[in-house]
């Protein structure tokens, strides 16, 4: 009874990771996608002890299927091993942007301005802007001096863009007209790059797939070097995450590992057990070199640190943030 109990639940378990393959047929079904990993580590626990039982020919082939799965993963899970260091470009300046989903109620928003401080990022995407935000970023206006502020209708899920660069000129920054994202050109050393902040919604049955539809027009809207950042409650093989990509012809980087927790459980699950939901989307002259994950700020969401370098037909000068690399130019850091 034990063994045909066991069977039952690989078996619903086995019909729950399928369904995550079939998300562009409907938002329901992406959903089950988003816990892909999770369902191949149960699969696994159920299907091994039943190979010896009278269930083995079903077992080994939930278990090949799990272990198929997983490899649409891969990018994204942590590592356990040491990665080979890949040399950053010595003829470009590298920049950094920082993505935060920095949680509406915050208990520690001294930790997110201390971070940034540290960081010293030349551009940083902001999720959950609510009231209290506006006040602390206001801290750091002399900082970052350029920046835009968007407020969602619940006053909580706010996003904003802020940059130590200049917005480039004659152009203008501007939010979506809800709120969920915020586009501006910014300057990289005489090159105008579409840097914009995203913050969509949970899938479904909430209004996620609705509300990629009601971006469409601000996410087509990116020029042809662009890179966009933000929580997008949803992982990088989701189909939510590809229809995004499709919109803006970008590219998604590979995932810096799992950045989204239930806030009261330990940081250590987050990084081995979360959900990797903050994508960082590029494209045209922008290219990403390496993605970490930074310290707990009191969110339940980990902060993403991106290297990237803007290609230019002209020499980018060197200022006192971005880096411009000699021959010497130490490797990237590994991916998270």
């Amino acid at each position: 009874m034990i063994a045909g109990v066991a069977f039952l639940a690989m078996t619903a378990l086995s019909l729950a990771l399928l369904a995550g393959f079939l998300g562009t047929l409907h938002p329901a079904f992406d959903s089950f996608s988003h816990f892909r990993l999770h369902l191949c580590l149960l699969i696994a626990l159920l299907a091994l002890p039943l190979l010896a039982s009278s269930f083995r020919l079903q077992a080994a082939v939930a278990l090949l299927f799990a272990i198929a799965s997983v490899a649409t993963t891969m990018s994204t899970l942590p590592r356990l091993w040491p990665v080979q260091a890949v040399a950053k470009p010595v003829d470009q300046i590298v920049y950094h942007l920082l993505q935060m989903n920095l949680r509406y109620d915050n208990p520690t928003p001294k930790k997110v301005l201390s971070l940034i401080g540290r960081t010293n990022p030349d551009v940083i995407t902001l999720d959950e802007v609510s009231a209290m935000w506006e006040t602390e970023l206001g801290y750091i206006t002399s900082a970052y001096p350029y920046r835009i502020l968007c407020p969602y209708p619940n006053g909580v899920f706010g996003v904003a863009l802020l940059s130590r660069r200049p917005f480039a000129a004659d152009s203008a920054p501007h939010c979506e007209p809800r709120g969920a994202m915020a586009i501006a050109a910014v300057d990289f050393g005489g090159t105008a790059v579409n840097v914009a902040a995203i913050h969509l919604s949970w899938p479904w049955p909430r209004e996620q797939n609705w509300q990629i539809g009601e971006l469409s027009n601000s996410i087509s809207s990116l020029g042809e070097t662009a890179i966009m950042a933000g929580d997008c409650n949803a992982v990088p093989w989701s189909a939510a995450v590809r229809r995004v990509a499709s919109l803006g012809g970008l590219t998604v980087m590979p995932s810096a590992g799992p950045t989204w927790l239930y806030i009261k459980l330990p940081d250590v699950l987050r990084r081995f057990a979360g959900l990797p939901i903050d994508q960082v989307f590029s494209k045209g002259g922008v290219t990403v070199h390496s993605a970490t994950r930074l310290e707990d700020t009191g969110s339940d969401h980990l902060p993403v640190l991106v290297e990237f370098s803007v290609r230019s037909a002209e020499k980018q000068p060197e200022d006192g943030h971005a880096t411009a690399l000699a021959a010497s130019a130490l490797p990237a850091e590994p991916q998270g």
